[in-house]
């Protein structure tokens, strides 16, 4: 596979700009504003943060094999009887989830990169790719940040700034 070097870069960096601003919205919110949703039916804003550290945690973890315990324990916070966090929590939660997937994503090898697993569900590909799962939390990340602004923006909140 030909890669363009920059293009993956730029790519990263911009997944790093999305996961600080996501931050800097979360950081200042008490346990109200955390508790927040835009609907009845929909996720507050503290689940909907835990889902996301949650989902990184797992694909890493379950599929991929990576970080250990730490990762195995976050991949647990958005579990249906997961306890409300709070704001240094969550934010502690995406910087170590980041910080883990950024460190494998880095040691990865070419043949790393190469490996694949079966996939499991209606909505994943037949085998699944480091490429794809990638690619998947990024997209995860960007929808699931967007829901947290349109909940703390629909309640008068600074949403996440892009």
């Amino acid at each position: 596979m030909s890669e363009n070097p920059q293009l993956i870069q730029t790519i990263y960096a911009g997944w790093g700009a999305y996961q600080e601003a996501v931050i800097r919205a979360l950081r200042p919110l008490n346990a109200e504003q955390l508790a927040l949703h835009a609907g009845p039916k929909l996720r507050t804003v503290d689940a909907i943060a835990r889902h996301i550290i949650g989902a990184r945690a797992r694909w890493f973890y379950l599929l991929m094999g990576e970080g250990g315990e730490e990762f195995k324990s976050l991949g647990r916070w958005d579990h249906r009887d997961g306890r409300p966090r709070s704001a240094e929590e969550l934010v502690g939660g995406l910087e170590r989830t980041w910080q883990g997937m950024q460190a494998a994503i880095a040691r990865w090898s070419p043949e790393d990169w190469e490996k694949t697993w079966p996939g499991e569900g209606d909505d994943e590909p037949e085998i699944l790719t480091r490429q794809w799962v990638i690619w998947h939390l990024i997209e995860h990340d960007l929808y699931h940040g967007g829901e947290i602004s349109i909940t703390l923006g629909t309640h008068g909140i600074s949403a996440v700034n892009l």
